[in-house]
C-alpha cells in the first residue's frame, strides 16, 4: 500500500476494525522447488480485503519467473496485502500486512519455516542481530520488537506524539548503533532509535508523509517526502527529497518538487552512489550531484509505476507495473544504460522486491 491510495486506505481500515482482517485458508497440493543461486523475490500486494496477496519469484540469469510460490510450495494462501519482504542468511521474511503476519521461509524451498503473529498491521522489518527486529506498524503508535528465533513479540518503543489514527511508522536503515525510522502517514518526522537500549533518542523535522529512506555509501541519509495529499485535513504541499547527514543527524540539503507530484518509492543502487524514484517517471541522480535531474532515466509509460528495485549484482533497474490495480502486473527489467531486456507478468498490484 503506497502514499498515493492513502486516502482510499483510511477508510478501509475503519472497515478491517469490523470486519478482523481474517483470513480463510484454503488448502491445495504442495509442491518442490529448488531455486539455488541469485534471484528476485517479488511480493504481489493484492487488493485489500480480497485475501489475494501472492509471492513471485524470478531468476534473472534463466530470466524465468514463477509465480504463486508460497501457495504451490505451502499448500495456502499468502494472506491479505503482502507489504514487503527481507533475506536474511538464506530465509525470506514475508510482511503480510492486513493479515497482521510475518512469514518466514526458506529462499531456496520457499517453504514456511516459522511466522509471527498477532502484529498489529506490520509493514517492514529490519534485523538488528539473529535474535532481535523492529516491525513497524500502520495505524499504531508502536514499533514492535520481535526475536526472530522464536517468532515472538519481545518489546514495543512508543512513538511520542502519535495516535493509532493519524500516524505509522515506515521504512528503517540504520547506521551504527542506531536505527532511523521515516513516521510516513500524516507524519513529517525522522526518528533514532538507541538499538542498544530500544529508546528514541531524536527525532527530526522533515517534509509532510516522509514515505522512504535510504542510506549511501558516504553516511547520508535520503528520505522522500511525497507532501502528503489535496484536502487532507493534515496538510498538503510540495514534495521534498531530503539529505541528512547520520552521524549529526542534520539536514545538509533539501529539494522541491512541483506541488501535485507524487515521488516515491527512493531506492539505491548496489553500491550506494546513485538514487532511483518513482515521480511518474522513473528518475536517477548522483549522490553527490547539487540539484534534481531534469531529464528522467526511463520515462512515463502512460501506466502504473508502483515499485521498483536495481540489482545489488549488476545495477539493472526493476519497474513494478501495477496496469490498473486489478489485473495480474508485469515487471520491466532494464539496463543500467536504460535498455529494456526482460518484461513479465506477475500478481497483482506488485510493490516490493528481495533480492537473494
Amino acid at each position: 500500500m503506497k502514499s498515493r491510495r492513502l486516502g482510499i486506505l483510511l477508510a478501509l481500515t475503519l472497515l478491517m476494525a469490523g470486519l478482523g482482517g481474517c483470513m480463510k485458508w484454503d488448502y491445495v497440493d504442495m509442491e518442490d522447488f529448488d531455486a539455488t543461486g541469485e534471484g528476485l523475490f517479488i511480493t504481489n500486494e493484492g487488493n485489500f480485503q480480497y485475501g489475494n496477496a501472492t509471492l513471485s519469484y524470478y531468476d534473472p540469469t534463466t530470466m524465468e519467473v514463477e509465480n504463486e510460490v508460497f501457495l504451490r510450495a505451502n499448500g495456502y494462501k499468502l494472506g491479505d496485502v503482502a507489504q514487503s519482504m527481507v533475506v536474511r542468511k538464506g530465509v525470506g521474511w514475508i510482511v503480510v500486512n492486513n493479515s497482521h503476519v510475518i512469514f518466514a521461509i526458506d529462499a531456496t524451498t520457499f517453504r514456511e519455516v516459522g511466522r509471527i503473529e498477532n502484529l498489529a498491521s506490520p509493514r517492514y522489518i529490519h534485523f538488528l542481530s539473529d535474535t532481535k527486529a523492529y516491525v513497524t506498524q500502520l495505524w499504531d503508535n508502536r514499533i514492535f520488537v520481535v526475536n526472530p528465533q522464536t517468532y515472538q513479540v519481545t518489546g514495543y518503543i512508543t512513538v511520542p506524539d502519535m495516535t493509532m489514527e493519524s500516524g505509522s511508522t515506515e521504512q528503517m536503515v540504520q547506521y551504527g548503533r542506531y536505527v532511523y525510522v521515516t513516521c510516513w502517514s500524516y507524519q513529517n518526522r525522522v526518528l533514532k532509535i538507541d538499538s542498544t537500549t530500544d529508546e528514541i533518542v531524536d527525532q527530526l523535522t522533515v517534509g509532510l508523509q516522509p514515505n522512504s529512506i535510504v542510506l549511501d555509501a558516504y553516511g547520508k541519509l535520503w528520505v522522500m517526502s511525497d507532501g502528503g495529499y489535496e484536502g487532507s485535513p493534515y496538510g498538503y504541499e510540495a514534495p521534498t527529497l531530503w539529505k541528512i547527514d547520520a552521524a549529526t543527524f542534520s539536514v545538509e540539503q533539501s529539494w522541491k518538487f512541483a506541488l501535485g507530484e507524487s515521488p516515491t518509492e527512493l531506492q539505491h543502487n548496489g553500491d550506494a552512489t546513485m538514487l532511483y524514484w518513482i515521480n511518474n517517471d522513473i528518475w536517477r541522480m548522483d549522490v553527490m550531484a547539487s540539484r534534481l535531474p531534469v531529464k528522467p532515466f526511463l520515462e512515463y509509460q502512460s501506466t502504473i509505476y508502483y515499485g521498483l528495485t536495481v540489482s545489488p549484482f549488476n545495477g539493472d533497474v526493476y519497474v513494478a507495473d501495477a496496469i490498473d490495480y486489478q489485473q495480474p502486473g508485469m515487471i520491466y527489467r532494464y539496463s543500467e544504460d536504460g535498455q529494456l531486456i526482460d518484461s513479465f507478468y506477475v500478481g497483482v498490484i506488485p510493490g516490493a522486491f528481495a533480492w537473494k
